[in-house]
């Protein structure tokens, strides 16, 4: 009986559900800057490309 009530303690116990939401949220936020430097690095990549084929003359 001891554990059953301990583990219906654990289950009520919302101390460290805020920590958990910030973690999802920033986890969700580090997923979205990734994915749209991904896009920004091609870009960057295509300018540069075409500023040193322009400089040598190609």
């Amino acid at each position: 009986m001891k554990a059953l009530s301990a583990v219906k303690r654990f289950i009520r116990d919302e101390r460290g559900v805020t920590a958990i939401e910030y973690g999802l949220i920033a986890a969700v936020i580090a997923l979205a800057v990734a994915t749209t430097m991904d896009g920004v690095k091609d870009a960057l990549e295509t300018v540069f490309n075409d500023v040193r084929d322009r400089l040598n003359g190609v």
